[in-house]
């Protein structure tokens, strides 16, 4: 069973190259043989086999070296790898006792990402489902700790760029919705400090109490960095939490030009990043690093007689003091797997060279005359639109773009104008294919001046 599986994987994984980005064709009947209860006497592998195939084929490709749409996730086979291993052996890690070794294997990878931002000794990560995890357990964390249990006259602050997650999270975080103050932003689309200031001014002159504010650190309609170290000037004088809301952008703090950029997200209270976009692992790989540990413990840590004592060694933890999850699967082997298989350098290159795809592109289109590429990459984001078009018309181009199939972006409104977007993030986006990709948008920007 074990190979033909592996048969399978490596079958698609081969495919990716010469698939198309996005295919919906022939769907129905498909959806069809898949709405079947279970069997009651089973279907055997392979004919199992043959419809996941069909079904991986469908829909969005994320997978595949062409699809820049949104962020891209990577799904390493490395990572593949480490989730059979864990999900075969099936140890359970939220608390340390009941495996110390898988534990330690993973609080290791921690300690490391603490250490790439530069928090101190006192920090604390865990990897969570996703971004949208960490920024909520951020958010109830720095609450937690600026506010205590009477936190409704609570304010925090986020730019009008902040990925809606932040929002949302706050919403479950049991803050009301006017607790959240949008600060303007400049003409590169990134937080302006002194609005900041004067919005948390502001609001301490008629009562509420300031108590966070979220920094982005790659948005996601222009992948904008935040002046972080502004910002932190900002928190600082005020006595805020800052959470930097890394999720597409942080792990580039890996490389030379990430860190120049990142400038000032060592001195964050909380950082969340998606190892599943920048270290290219599979969907469902968050991550939260807090520079207080305990006040990530007091947010989260409960107590129940029939659990094992709490461990109280800070190199071994039990991963729920720190998050909401009892019950969770191994995360940590899908990422110590492949940094100790592949190596901390070969990540390093392969982010430097999105860096360099996306200053490829940028240059590319802005040399279009029928291109408007208002704003320089400073991850690997590029937008774009036609020049003095409408909306209607940036609709238009995105069709002929994806109609090609081999390249597959997304839209986005920034200011009330839409956007083209594409993100360069996939570790299977060569050179060669994002050239193909920029030539495609070329002819289609060229058919569409016509």
């Amino acid at each position: 069973m074990g190979a033909d599986v592996v048969e399978l994987v490596s079958r698609f994984i081969d495919q990716r190259y010469q698939a198309p980005s996005v295919d919906y064709t022939d769907l129905e009947p498909l959806l069809d043989s898949l709405a079947i209860s279970p069997a009651e006497d089973g279907i055997p592998l392979h004919q199992l086999l043959d419809l996941i195939e069909r079904a991986a084929g469908k829909g969005f490709d994320t997978a595949n070296p062409g699809f820049a749409a949104y962020i891209p996730g990577g799904g390493l086979y490395s990572a593949a790898l480490g989730d059979f291993i864990a999900c075969s052996m099936n140890r359970y890690t939220a608390i340390a006792a009941p495996a110390p070794a898988f534990v330690q294997m993973e609080a290791s990878v921690l300690r490391w990402l603490c250490g790439v931002f530069g928090l101190p000794a006192t920090s604390q990560g865990v990897l969570t489902p996703g971004g949208s995890m960490a920024n909520l357990s951020a958010i109830v964390t720095a609450r937690t700790a600026k506010l205590g249990e009477r936190f409704l006259h609570g304010t925090m602050y986020v730019s009008d760029e902040v990925h809606h997650s932040i929002t949302k999270s706050a919403r479950f975080a049991g803050l009301p919705a006017e607790a959240v103050r949008v600060v303007s932003t400049d003409a590169l689309l990134r937080m302006d400090p002194a609005a900041l200031r004067a919005a948390i001014e502001e609001d301490r002159g008629r009562g509420t109490r300031p108590f966070l504010v979220v920094a982005s650190a790659g948005t996601i309609g222009t992948g904008a960095v935040d002046p972080l170290d502004l910002i932190a000037d900002v928190a600082s004088e005020t006595d805020l939490w800052l959470h930097v809301d890394g999720a597409y952008g942080a792990c580039f703090q890996l490389t030379h030009r990430g860190r120049d950029v990142l400038t000032g997200i060592e001195r964050a209270d909380s950082i969340t990043l998606d190892p599943h976009k920048g270290l290219f692992l599979p969907y469902g790989t968050g991550c939260l690093l807090a520079r207080d540990a305990r006040a990530l413990r007091d947010a989260h840590e409960a107590h129940a007689d029939y659990l094992p004592p709490a461990s109280d060694d800070d190199g071994l933890p039990d991963f729920s003091s720190f998050s909401p999850e009892l019950t969770r699967d191994f995360r940590g082997l899908r990422l110590w797997l492949p940094l100790h298989l592949h190596g901390v350098a070969a990540f390093v290159r392969a982010l430097d060279e999105k860096l360099d795809l996306a200053k490829l592109v940028h240059e590319r289109l802005a040399a279009l005359p029928t291109l408007d590429v208002p704003w320089s990459p400073q991850l690997s984001l590029v937008t774009f639109r036609p020049r003095n078009g409408t909306n209607a018309d940036t609709e238009d181009l995105l069709r002929r773009i994806n109609a090609s199939a081999r390249v597959w972006l997304s839209s986005a409104p920034i200011r009330g104008q839409l956007y083209i977007r594409m993100c360069i993030l996939s570790h299977r986006s060569t050179r060669e294919r994002v050239e193909e990709a920029v030539a495609i948008i070329a002819a289609a920007a060229a058919a569409t001046d016509r």
